[in-house]
């Protein structure tokens, strides 16, 4: 996983995961994909915003693949796995290993609660170790785990972010913007977070629900996004702004209808058409 700066989720309380688009109909068939609705909640839309987050944060479409992913990255914030890069340091981590302790109690990981508890908001590795790595890795077999990784994802990133969006009057490209910036710099309002990106943004043009011009206002929040990651990150690479999301802004993509092609970290990536169940992921 590349280098990202330190993420802290904010609080909010748990509720099940709605679906915006129930009943959508989607037709996937050989080459007459229909479009889904708008909404980054639509699950192709949802697979193709896993597929791009995966390529930056993995390099690979492929981020079912993930569920086993877990190392100490070196950003000072302990542990990072899982599909979203959940950290032992910022309590991510801490909440997915509950949830899927309460579900299923008997479990690798329910053994290692109290550590996580103790170097939550630390880099420690105290209680944690290589036996953690190796039952983090065993457990993600286990689909239980994985609905875990899956839910905690929706709460902490995914449905916020989408929320957000919709209230600033932001289409499919910007709600996945939205996702992808709280990904890396979490949800707060902290000089590098989300919210902080989103004001920056703001004071230089109006989201759509203001009346502002929707490509002026994610060109803004881009530019704010670029400059939050340069001064965050050592490696200080914005290609997930320059060569991914400005480049679907720039082709006016608003419904993030494939093919999509783009690149991050230099490397190329395209995903040919809307995902289905049994083609989950494009090369």
């Amino acid at each position: 996983m590349r280098d990202r700066p330190a993420r802290r989720p904010p609080r909010i309380a748990r509720r099940n995961l709605r679906i915006a688009c129930a009943g959508l109909a989607v037709a996937l068939t050989v080459g007459a994909a229909r479009t889904p609705e708008p909404g980054l909640d639509c699950p192709p839309a949802k697979e193709v915003a896993m597929e791009l987050v995966a390529s930056a944060e993995n390099s690979t479409l492929d981020w079912r693949s993930q569920y086993q992913y877990i190392e100490d990255i070196g950003d000072g914030q302990g542990y990072t796995g899982g599909i979203i890069g959940f950290c032992s340091g910022t309590g991510d981590m801490l909440e997915v290993v509950t949830l899927y302790t309460r579900n299923k109690p008997a479990n690798p990981l329910a053994a290692f609660l109290p550590a996580l508890r103790k170097v939550n908001g630390t880099s420690s590795h105290a209680g944690l170790g290589d036996p953690f790595v190796k039952a983090w890795k065993t457990a993600a077999t286990d689909k239980a785990f994985q609905a875990a990784q899956e839910e905690e994802r929706d709460h902490i990133y995914f449905d916020p972010s989408v929320r957000r969006a919709k209230a600033d009057g932001l289409r499919t490209l910007g709600q996945f913007i939205y996702f992808d910036a709280t990904v890396m710099h979490g949800g707060g309002d902290d000089r590098n977070g989300f919210g902080s990106i989103r004001k920056n943004a703001m004071a230089k043009a109006k989201p759509p629900a203001l009346g502002g011009d929707e490509t002026a206002y994610l060109n803004a929040f881009l530019d704010a996004r670029k400059a939050a990651i340069k001064r965050a990150t050592v490696h200080g690479d914005t290609s997930r702004v320059d060569t991914e999301q400005r480049v679907f802004l720039n082709e006016r993509n608003f419904t993030l209808q494939p093919p999509l092609r783009w690149k991050t970290y230099g490397d190329p990536y395209e995903i040919q058409s809307w995902p289905s169940p049994e083609n989950r992921h494009a090369t």
